[in-house]
């Protein structure tokens, strides 16, 4: 079975929107190796719209950035969303009402493993049960404003440190498994 993981960054004060971080080259490094250790990734339609600023020209961007606009590129990816018509960008479509059968059979797949961000999506995938690793990026900046991840989550759920990775900046990555 293919385990569901999840990776956001986040402000000392919990704050998530992709603003507050600072990128640095070890983190964007970070996160292409991330993504390529995943067989698809799954975006909410919102998150979707964010990364396909991923698609275009490199114009203005980093050149460190390259890798992970490639990785993102060539991923294969699924949108959640009830609201777009049609996608494109090597990605597949899922409707809401589809959510929970599609991510279960998702997993059942050989391969490994599968890769979700943002945030109203986790939340549902964390209501079902369904991520069974979260890795927290942790910058290390005050925001003083949300959006936070997991915000109106109705169970707790109790997790393992796995793993723990510190980036120049002062960013720590700190990756935890369901128990």
């Amino acid at each position: 079975m293919r385990p569901l993981r999840y990776s956001i960054n986040v402000t000392l004060d919990g704050c998530c929107d992709h603003r507050a971080g600072v990128p640095t080259e070890d983190l964007h490094r970070h996160a292409a190796e991330t993504l390529a250790r995943a067989d698809a990734l799954i975006f909410g339609r919102v998150t979707y719209g964010l990364m396909e600023a991923w698609r275009g020209p490199s114009e203005g961007r980093p050149a460190w950035t390259e890798p992970f606009a490639r990785t993102i590129n060539a991923a294969k990816k699924y949108v959640v969303s009830d609201t777009l018509e049609s996608v494109d960008w090597n990605t597949e479509l899922v409707r809401g009402a589809d959510l929970e059968a599609t991510v279960r059979r998702l997993k059942e797949e050989p391969g490994e493993g599968l890769y979700v961000g943002g945030v109203t999506l986790p939340l549902a995938l964390a209501e079902l049960g369904l991520i069974d690793e979260y890795e927290f990026i942790v910058q290390p900046r005050l925001a003083g404003h949300g959006p936070t991840p997991f915000a109106g989550l109705s169970q707790y759920v109790d997790l393992t440190l796995v793993g723990r990775q510190e980036f120049s900046g002062g960013a720590v990555a700190l990756r935890y498994e369901v128990r």
